[in-house]
């Protein structure tokens, strides 16, 4: 039986149940997304989008759902412990899939805005619009069985001066799959930044699949931070979907810090003119860690950038793979596009895939990509072992200099100065040591 067959068999089992505890909206596109993954099935390596990841594998082990919506005890000021020092970000949280709406900052919105749970507040206008677009399996799993999830609203021209910090925490007593799903919307003329944080209270196998939404309107700036730190039993697989529209802004970044298989793809639409994206990604994996990130930026429409740079060092048996694509479409002229793949295989046993890719229609645009794969510069080991460096201290300098690229892309400054410091503990394996809320120790 393929992996897919027990979630098509669970849903038409308990369709009642999962439809009563969510909302009209979210139901409304549960059947076709159900006749989608029934038709097509997940993807086996031969797609090309899904060659470096075994995704009937990931899926195959019975995880136990909370279809029903039974409360699970949580504490997340107790199971996160903490802040991010210095942030000062407004904290919210989402328990597996479900917005926590018992603990939200005590400090106030500007009017209009709106932060809280999916199934209470989404719209037939924005929900699923983007993801529908797309025929991915795990999008198709995603929505027939998600019942709740995050909603933000930001109405036009409102500037949040705070950072909002939404905190992720996978919770549960028995090994469990959660369905996860966000929808942003950030009008015309309309700022934001959001920093997501994974982190995982129990010791438990978790399978998360999680579907982001954003549409950023005319001249609106949107930036959207996602650091994994969770442990070696969780899979994470993550589809991102952004529109942007004429003139805005958009800084997408994901850095993962501890995972066990993380599968992250983005898709990113440059759909009005003068539009900007700028898309980074910072790796650290070492033992049987797997992180494969994968991104489609498309340019509909002339004059838009966009950039990327993503970073990689594995350690250990640890398997990267990067597969970016540039899509210019043929009206799409002035198109300025740059794609940049580094990694450091630290070991021999380590492995590292990358396909940078560009498919141009326009041709008055200016696009480059490039890619590198390499181990530790040898003359620059020699010169600090030669300085009386240790070498086990000059390979940690020498990684942690070779992702500060990254980091230094990352326009939240106290974000960017505390990822420096997690990083170097990172690289001194010091944060799979900690418990509870590992940012701050």
């Amino acid at each position: 039986m393929k992996s897919e067959q027990q979630y098509i068999e669970l849903y038409e089992q308990a369709r009642s149940m999962i439809v009563q505890h969510s909302s009209d909206v979210m139901n409304a596109v549960r059947a076709a997304a159900y006749e989608n993954l029934k038709a097509n099935g997940f993807p086996s390596r031969k797609v090309e989008r899904y060659r470096y990841t075994d995704m009937q594998s990931l899926f195959e082990p019975d995880y136990g759902l909370n279809l029903n919506r039974l409360e699970i005890p949580v504490d997340p000021y107790d199971a996160f412990r903490c802040d991010v020092p210095n942030l000062s970000t407004s904290l919210y949280f989402v328990v597996n899939d479900a917005f926590y709406s018992k603990a939200t900052p005590k400090s106030h919105l500007p009017e209009g805005v709106i932060i809280g749970s999916l199934k209470e507040f989404a719209t037939t206008d924005y929900y699923h619009q983007l993801a529908s677009k797309d025929d991915d399996a795990v999008t198709s799993l995603n929505t027939m069985l998600a019942q709740d999830g995050l909603y933000v609203y930001v109405p036009q021209g409102v500037v949040l001066d705070r950072a909002i910090q939404i905190i992720n925490i996978l919770r549960s007593d028995v090994d469990l799959m959660v369905n996860r799903r966000v929808l942003i919307i950030v009008e015309e003329g309309a700022e934001a930044k959001f920093l997501f944080c994974d982190h995982a209270a129990d010791d438990r196998h978790f399978l998360t699949t999680q579907v982001i939404e954003a549409f950023v309107g005319e001249n609106a700036n949107l930036d959207l931070y996602c650091l994994e730190e969770t442990h070696a039993k969780n899979v994470r697989v993550s589809n991102v979907y952004i529109d942007q529209q004429a003139n805005s802004r958009v800084n997408h970044n994901v850095i993962t810090l501890h995972n066990g298989i993380t599968r992250n793809k983005l898709d990113l639409h440059l759909s009005g003119e003068g539009a900007e994206c700028f898309c980074n990604g910072c790796v650290i994996a070492d033992k049987q860690q797997h992180v494969d990130n994968n991104t489609l930026i498309t340019h509909h429409v002339p004059h838009c950038t966009s950039q990327e740079l993503y970073k990689y060092v594995l350690n250990d048996e640890a398997v990267g793979a990067f597969a970016g694509k540039v899509y210019v479409a043929k009206d799409a002229q002035k198109t300025s596009s740059q794609m940049t793949n580094q990694n450091l295989c630290a070991t021999k046993k380590a492995r590292m895939y990358t396909q940078p890719m560009l498919e141009i229609y326009a041709d008055d645009v200016k696009c480059a990509h490039g890619s590198t794969v390499g181990q530790l510069n040898d003359a620059a080991m020699f010169y600090m072992r030669q300085r009386g460096i240790p070498e086990k201290e000059a390979r940690l300098l020498l990684q942690n200099a070779f992702v500060n690229e990254v980091i230094d892309q990352m326009e939240l400054e106290p974000l960017r100065d505390r990822l420096h410091y997690l990083v170097e503990k990172r690289f001194r394996g010091e944060l799979n040591k900690c418990e509870g809320c590992k940012l701050c120790k």
